[in-house]
């Protein structure tokens, strides 16, 4: 004799084979909803970015006349007087922003998690946050007058340090650490922000295990937090490294302010904007910029390896 399942074990029962299909159906949409978001940017990264990089190669080992060049044009920018002092510019900025970033972005985030309260936290990072809301030119020209110490707020900071013209504050040898503070001062919020909500991250239970075995403030930061920041902090280098790179809009300016104090020359990038459009040299202007590129690349691999971005917990 056979006794038939109750109703709504039934019911039960066909819902229970009907949720997978459901299921399956939702994550299909979520899948092209995916798909459609990242074509958008692949296109535009295809469009903007692949697209002019390959053109810029073309243009590296050829002439003005679309004929094969070799590698004249590169030795033509090597051996430019102009270059390697570009060159040694550029490298001097990017160390001591470097150091700076990753010295003064992860204390201070440090310091902002350690804060227990929270409006005082929160107002903070707002603070920090704030300069970043400057585009790049409108920075440098606030940095104009911050660096006059005839219109400067800190004047008497400048004049205390022998500065008493705007001149004497830009003089070649002064720029690397201009630019840095320049940059550290319009980009170091973000980071900041970016470095709290990895902290964030990291589990209470750890934290807590730590000081139950007696860790104070110091070691907790030294052996818990800044090994679990450490593919953070290598991310924050390759990006700001490829920034760095780039410089171009800081000297340019500062350039055109002082009559030509800072040359119009100063970084790799001005060299080849000057390549390009004073000299109408469209191949040596990509060559520089494809030595910039394989720069960058070889330095970001080397923050990518020692950081251990992509390894898997």
């Amino acid at each position: 004799m056979t006794i038939a399942p109750p109703s709504d074990q039934l019911t039960a029962g066909a819902s229970e084979r009907r949720r997978p299909a459901r299921r399956n159906g939702r994550s299909a949409g979520r899948t092209r909803i995916g798909y459609v978001f990242v074509s958008l940017y692949a296109l535009l990264a295809l469009a903007f970015g692949v697209v002019p990089a390959l053109y810029a190669v073309v243009l590296a080992f050829t002439n003005g006349d679309g004929g094969f060049a070799g590698i004249g044009n590169f030795t033509k920018v090597l051996g430019d007087f102009r270059f390697w002092p570009a060159v040694l510019h550029v490298t001097v900025y990017l160390v001591i922003w470097l150091i700076a970033l990753v010295v003064f972005v992860v204390g201070l985030a440090l310091l902002v998690h350690a804060v227990r309260v929270r409006w005082v936290s929160t107002a903070l990072r707002f603070v920090y946050y704030l300069p970043g809301a400057l585009a790049g030119a409108s920075s440098v020209l606030l940095w104009l007058f911050v660096l006059d110490p005839t219109a400067s707020p800190v004047s008497g900071l400048l004049k205390a340090f022998g500065f008493d013209s705007f001149v004497a504050v830009i003089q070649p040898g002064h720029l690397p650490a201009i630019f840095a503070i320049i940059a550290f001062w319009t980009g170091a919020g973000g980071w900041i922000v970016i470095m709290y909500g990895a902290l964030n991250n990291i589990s209470t239970e750890v934290i807590e295990a730590a000081r139950v075995d007696g860790a104070n403030a110091v070691q907790t930061a030294l052996y818990i937090q800044l090994p679990m920041l450490r593919k953070w902090i290598a991310y924050m280098g390759v990006m700001s490294l490829a920034a760095g790179t780039q410089l171009f809009v800081e000297p340019q300016l500062l350039s055109q302010a002082s009559n030509a104090v800072v040359p119009n020359d100063y970084s790799l990038n001005q060299l080849a904007y000057q390549y390009a459009f004073q000299q109408n040299d469209f191949n040596g202007a990509a060559a520089i910029s494809l030595l910039l590129l394989v720069v960058a690349l070889l330095l970001s691999w080397v923050f990518v390896t020692r950081g251990g971005l992509f390894e898997k917990e």
